[in-house]
């Protein structure tokens, strides 16, 4: 159950940050810039990869 709840927390907090760089770069400004495009997409590849990681935790437990 433990692991269950921590897959959750995890995709959670790497939203929060997700949220936070975002909010910084576009804070910074509205210019278009390669460097904050990169930052933005690899926040959001974060995202993906911890719901892709609580997905399978929660089909590894629930195969079990």
């Amino acid at each position: 159950m433990a692991l269950l709840w921590l897959s959750v927390m995890l995709v959670l907090i790497v939203e929060l940050l997700n949220t936070g760089i975002e909010a910084a770069i576009n804070r910074h400004g509205m210019e278009m810039h390669q460097w904050s495009g990169i930052a933005k997409d690899v926040a959001s590849a974060a995202v993906l990869l911890a719901l892709l990681q609580c997905a399978m935790v929660w089909l590894v437990i629930g195969l079990a």
